[in-house]
């Protein structure tokens, strides 16, 4: 998979989890795929203060990121 692909794989996969988080009132941005394996976001919103957002960031995002590209290992959250 190129560069590219797996953008368009992890954009297609925060696309999957975004009404989710909007329905709490968050939102979420990709900022980054380091070594296409990496991915860093900015968790949004209702989001940035919520108290469970790491069991967000695990259970739904990374979890919906690797169904899309299983190559990634990291998701993690660039405040």
């Amino acid at each position: 998979m190129t560069t590219e692909e797996l953008t368009l794989e992890v954009q297609k996969a925060l696309e999957e989890i975004r009404p989710f988080l909007n329905s709490d009132g968050g939102d979420i941005t990709l900022i980054s795929i380091e070594d296409d394996k990496h991915v860093k976001v900015r968790l949004e919103g209702a989001c940035t203060s919520c108290s469970v957002n790491q069991m967000t960031l695990r259970a739904g995002v990374e979890t919906t990121i690797k169904k899309f590209a299983p190559q990634i290992e990291t998701v993690v959250n660039i405040l």
